[in-house]
């Protein structure tokens, strides 16, 4: 009988994770901590405008972060604003990669043509204004209040998104129309135009998916921005409006009231926005490192 040797079976090769380094799990983090007070808060906090009966009540076991000069829930008001300012943050972001993409996108692969020139034309005119002159111009036409636009009516919240998308959109499509740039001198763009595959299917179906990942690294990073931005245009009074928290909004009320000893009021709200901005920055700056590292392997 005559024995056969099986080779040995090669071991699997397993997809290596990128290391995510100190800051990045610092970042993990700070994130789940604002996440979990935006999410998990206002449902374990209840009603943000009932009345406690206390004013400036300071922060213990009865109310864990105090209460304010309306004698309302701090935690309840933190922790609606926090998840307020989240929403506005994600949409704002949102509605900017909805018109950034496709113009960075059309941008790059005519790049140095009429149509780069146009579209780039008219960002840098967008990108050259300001976000908080073009806040008070807008607010100052409109109104701090729920304004009509024909059928529709925009709220204070939706001015907010409009706002930070609008002033978000240079700076995603710069990104998408870099990285296009680079995918149209790939082989397989110029073997899709041999085949005579439509520009559009190229663009749209192609291009894009190698795009995505860096505009949403990008696109990560800028939630941050926008809540930081999001809390200054409601700290200066031309964001959310009262009696609607929002962090930004929580921090202007209590500036009245620090001299006052009421230092809970705010100091709170004001690390909960700087958790915020520097969670989803470090976050971002780890993904964008791990894309590179994987870009290089």
């Amino acid at each position: 009988m005559v024995m056969t040797r099986v080779p040995p079976r090669s071991p699997a090769v397993r997809p290596r994770l990128p290391r995510l380094s100190a800051l990045t799990w610092t970042g993990v983090v700070l994130l789940l901590l604002f996440l979990v007070l935006a999410v998990i808060g206002p449902m374990v906090a209840g009603d943000s405008t009932v009345r406690t009966g206390e004013t400036l009540a300071a922060p213990g076991t009865a109310y864990l972060f105090g209460t304010d000069h309306l004698q309302r829930d701090l935690f309840a008001r933190t922790a609606e604003g926090a998840r307020v300012s989240l929403l506005v943050a994600v949409a704002g972001v949102g509605f900017g990669l909805v018109v950034a993409v496709p113009a960075g996108l059309v941008a790059g692969y005519f790049g140095g043509r009429w149509p780069d020139d146009v579209i780039m034309r008219v960002l840098e005119a967008l990108q050259a204004l300001p976000l908080f002159v073009f806040a008070l111009f807008v607010i100052g036409v409109t109104g701090t209040g729920d304004s009509e636009l024909g059928p529709l009516t925009l709220t204070s919240t939706a001015k907010v998104v409009l706002l930070l998308g609008v002033g978000f959109i240079p700076y995603f499509a710069r990104v998408t129309r870099s990285a296009t740039l680079v995918e149209v001198q790939e082989d397989y763009v110029d073997a899709l135009r041999v085949l005579g595959v439509p520009r559009w299917r190229v663009i749209g179906g192609e291009i894009l998916v190698n795009v995505l990942p860096p505009v949403l690294v990008q696109a990560f990073l800028w939630i941050g921005v926008a809540v930081f931005a999001e809390s200054a245009l409601s700290f200066l009074g031309l964001g959310i409006q009262p009696p609607q928290p929002s962090l930004g909004n929580i921090l202007g009320d209590a500036t009245g009231y620090m001299l006052l000893g009421a230092w809970w009021y705010s100091i709170i709200p004001g690390l909960v926005i700087l958790v915020a901005t520097i969670g989803f920055n470090l976050v971002g700056d780890g993904l964008g490192d791990a894309l590179d590292a994987d870009g290089r392997r």
